[in-house]
């Protein structure tokens, strides 16, 4: 018993190892607008894929959520921001391994 116990353990981390780091970030949104939609790429790429944010719209005014970015070697992503007035946010080479949170409305014009 005990060895199928170790060979289970050994399996859960070697499948976890395959599946890389997991690095979360706190998007705060302190602009005006709400955020409709997020979407991560890696750096470069323009391969965006879309991020759930929940059952509503990230609303403006500091509002938070956390979203996990899986590792694939690299840390640097590029980040789209829409939000409810029309605009599109484009954050190129975020670094997801240094930063943990990202103050939307600083980049905001």
């Amino acid at each position: 018993m005990p060895k199928r116990s170790l060979a289970a353990l050994l399996a859960g981390l070697a499948c976890a190892a395959c599946t890389g780091n997991v690095h979360y970030v706190e998007l705060v949104n302190t602009a005006p607008s709400s955020v409709v939609a997020f979407a991560v790429a890696p750096a470069g790429s323009g391969d965006f894929r879309d991020v759930p944010l929940g059952k509503a719209p990230l609303q403006g005014g500091g509002v938070s959520t956390t979203i996990a970015v899986r590792d694939d070697g690299d840390c640097l992503r590029d980040f789209r921001s829409t939000f409810a007035d029309g605009r599109t946010l484009l954050q190129r080479g975020f670094d997801v391994c240094r930063n943990r949170s990202d103050h939307l409305g600083r980049y905001l014009r």
